[in-house]
């Protein structure tokens, strides 16, 4: 059996700011951005050099969903974006005003930062020992 994780929602207040955001800020590349009607988009984003699973961007609907805006693993870190150079990466996303919430640290598992995205979501930079 081969088996991947495609996608994973993450849920937006505006797919162009988000778009905008995780392209310059992150350097991800726009995969699709299909009009799906009715202000509905299908729009996925993925870091460079990604070949498997990718970012889709979903705008929140009703009181609910906005409510989650930021907070989708409830103040835990929610994703990890692994990277071949923690150095470079935390350098570039400095430059590029992204939040981190620590100094980057050197664990027995590689180097590690938390950093937020546009609307809170915490997210690990990382780059795993070899």
């Amino acid at each position: 059996m081969n088996q991947h994780l495609g996608a994973l929602a993450l849920l937006v207040a505006d797919y162009d700011e988000a778009i905008a955001w995780y392209t310059r800020a992150l350097g991800f590349e726009l995969v699709e951005d299909t009009d799906m009607g009715n202000g509905k988009r299908w729009v996925l984003l993925a870091p460079q050099g990604s070949s498997e699973t990718r970012l889709l961007l979903a705008k929140a609907q009703g009181e609910q969903q906005q409510s989650q805006i930021g907070d989708q693993a409830g103040g835990r870190v929610f994703l990890l974006l692994h990277t071949d150079d923690f150095d470079r990466d935390h350098r570039n996303m400095l430059a590029q005003g992204v939040q981190f919430d620590e100094a980057p640290r050197h664990e027995s598992y590689g180097s590690v930062a938390v950093f937020r995205d546009l609307y809170g979501n915490r997210w690990d930079l990382l780059q795993r020992k070899s």
